[in-house]
């Protein structure tokens, strides 16, 4: 039997032309979640701030993040930020949010020098690693003594002592040392911090 060329080929354009049809339904139906350049429509803007449509696949998280770009643009923020977390460890449990904050307060931190006091404060490795074991459970001087490689008691109190001071540390009832429950979050979002600063794979940006 021979072969109908041109109808094969009007039978397939057909095809593609539904199929065309259905890939555009479908984007139009998942836009909210798909990135800018899947549906070719550009970013919009409010005030100086571009928004980063389909950062995430949770609307729920889409929308709150639609919600700061809009606030930090009408009020020509330098940024606005919302966090929350759990962290619980040890028997203890800290959970924390924070939504809308402008980030011009932030960067006072700077100016007024307080980063650079709480920074001076943990930036030891000695520090930071008695930090890691009291935040995994509470700890006894002679635990720490002996977790975190000390040879001394003293040793202990000396790098417990500028902890304590800043507020970051206090003893519990049972006489042994704890992340004080209004300092978890600090310190976990400052650890937080450090990886967003080793990896930015969760970032979008623009540059003029």
């Amino acid at each position: 039997m021979e072969r109908n060329f041109g109808e094969e080929l009007d039978a397939l354009k057909q095809q593609m032309n539904e199929l065309q049809s259905t890939m555009m339904a479908a984007l139009k139906q998942f836009a909210p979640q798909l990135p800018p350049c899947a549906t070719g429509d550009p970013n919009p803007k409010v005030g100086h701030v571009e928004k980063m449509i389909g950062m995430h696949p949770d609307e729920r998280i889409s929308s709150l993040l639609s919600d700061l770009e809009d606030h930090c643009g009408e009020n020509g923020n330098s940024g606005r930020i919302t966090y929350l977390g759990v962290f619980a460890s040890g028997g203890r449990q800290s959970t924390w949010v924070k939504n809308d904050l402008n980030t011009d307060s932030l960067l006072t931190l700077i100016e007024k020098g307080t980063a650079e006091k709480v920074l001076a404060c943990v930036g030891s490795n000695d520090r930071l690693n008695m930090l890691l074991a009291i935040l995994r459970k509470p700890r006894t001087v002679a635990e720490l003594v002996s977790d975190c490689g000390y040879s001394s008691s003293g040793q202990v109190y000396h790098h417990l002592k500028p902890l304590i001071s800043a507020d970051l540390v206090t003893q519990d009832r049972r006489g042994s040392y704890i992340i004080q429950p209004h300092r978890v979050q600090g310190v976990i979002m400052l650890l937080a911090g450090v990886a967003d600063l080793v990896d930015g794979t969760y970032t979008q940006g623009s540059m003029t």
